[in-house]
This record gives structure tokens, sequence and C-alpha cells, in this order.
């Protein structure tokens, strides 16, 4: 808190704030104060999250930098190895498929979807079957 008050300086400025404003005005006083109070501790938040915004986007750039530098050193080391990928995680992880437009692709299941003479599906609940 950024005033230590105890209980005689509240009662203090309770008791001035009666004699100076009087008590016909005090409760539009009080609501007045404890506006600015909120708007006070709402700047001092959106501020304190700014602040906490900064030194983390600084502490991630000094982190990427340290990460660039070890990974640099272990190339160097190990003699190079396979082409660096991209930090920014859009490196290619599935196998690329090459299918013309007249291949398809199919789960293994052969599934019969044979059409009779007059173009409707097969059906085995056919009323006029019988």
């Amino acid at each position: 808190m950024l005033f230590d008050i105890g209980a005689t300086e509240l009662l203090a400025i309770v008791i001035i704030a009666i004699v100076v404003i009087g008590p016909k005005e005090l409760p539009m006083a009080m609501r007045t104060v404890g506006r600015w109070v909120s708007q006070a501790r709402r700047l001092v938040g959106q501020f304190r999250t700014s602040l906490d915004s900064i030194a983390h986007e600084a502490e991630m750039e000094a982190l990427e930098k340290k990460w660039a530098e070890q990974n640099a050193q272990i190339m160097k080391e190990h003699g190079g190895g396979p082409a660096m990928l991209p930090m920014d995680g859009t490196a290619a992880h599935a196998a690329p498929q090459n299918i013309s437009d007249n291949e398809q692709i199919t789960d293994g299941s052969d599934v019969d979807q044979s059409v009779s003479g007059d173009d409707k599906p097969a059906s085995t609940n056919d009323k006029d079957a019988g």
C-alpha cells in the first residue's frame, strides 16, 4: 500500500472532513474521492502491465540471442551438420504428398457402390422385390 494510514490518522481525517466540508456534502465528496482513487489504481495497473510486458519482451530477446549463439557454437564444433531450420516454427514436419488430379486417396476399404440399371442405388429394403 502506498500510504500507511492507521486508525487514529483515519479518524483525524474524517473529523477534519466533517468540519471543513460539512455533513451534507461529505457523501458527494467521498464518492468523488473514490472515483479518483479508482482511476488512479486503474492507471497504475495499466502502467505496471505495460512495464511487465516490456521486461518480458526484453528477456525473450536476450534468451533468443543466447540460444542463437549457443546454436552457432554447437554447429561450429560438430562440423555444420544439416541446414538450420527457421526458429519461427514454419518448417514442414509432414512428408509432402505428390498426388495427381486423377489419383484418389483411399482408406483401404473396398466399398461396393454399384448402381442398378435404372440409375438408383441398389438397396436391400426394396419393396418391389418380392
